[in-house]
This record gives C-alpha cells, structure tokens and sequence, in this order.
C-alpha cells in the first residue's frame, strides 16, 4: 500500500472555495483513485476520481462544482472546491485503487470496507 497524505481543508463560507491535495509516496501504475466524503453515519462516499487516462467521474451533487485533477510527477491528486455548500461539510479522505475507485463513485455506496489504501482526511466545514 502507497500511504496517501492529504491537505487543505479549512473553514469558509458557502459560495466559497477549497483546493485540496492528495500526495502520494510513489508512483503507481495503472491507478485510479479519488476523493471520499465521511457523511455523520462513518460512510466513505465518492465525490470524484480518476484514472490512469485522465478519465473523471463526479458524484451528480458536485458536478459543475468540484473538479479532480492529478499531476503524475509530483504524484499528487487535487480536488478544486468551488461554490461551496454547508452540505459539502465533512472529513475528506483521498483513496488508491483500481477500477473500483470509479466505480464506488458512480454508484455512490459507501466505500470504507472496499477500498483498502486511505489517507488520514482532511476537514471540510463550510458555514452558512
């Protein structure tokens, strides 16, 4: 496992913006991986991912707001926060995998026993 270390949460208000980062230790191949939201339940569910072509999928609740991105040789993932809302408050974590990652994304089902490579999060709080 490649331990991931993510950073950039913070406090801000809704309409607001974040830039997180995911760095990761060594480069892997053949990766996909993404960024988790921990809701009140413990759940881990996919905001955003990434694969190995550059290839993106978004939860439907951020679309149009938050983008990924990966920049390979500082083996660091991004996720850009835009127009922020209260209901994106919570623990960030960032996640490597393979095919899963996407998949666990596009169906939204939580994710935390599935994905077995995580950061320690980053939190998110945004006011009203």
């Amino acid at each position: 496992q490649v331990p991931l270390a993510e950073s950039g949460g913070g406090s801000v208000q809704a309409g607001g913006s974040l830039r997180l980062s995911c760095a990761a230790s060594e480069y892997t191949t053949n990766r996909y991986w993404g960024w988790f939201r921990q809701t009140p339940e413990k759940e881990r569910k996919g905001v955003a991912s990434i694969d190995y072509f550059g290839r993106t999928t978004y939860a439907d609740s951020v679309k149009g707001r938050f983008t990924i991105s990966e920049d390979n040789a500082k083996n660091t993932l991004y996720l850009e926060m835009n127009s922020l809302k209260p209901e994106d408050t919570g623990m960030y974590f960032c996640a490597a995998g393979g095919p899963i990652v996407a998949e666990c994304v596009y169906i939204g089902i939580d994710c935390t026993e599935s994905l077995h490579t995580w950061g320690q999060g980053t939190l998110v709080t945004v006011s009203s």
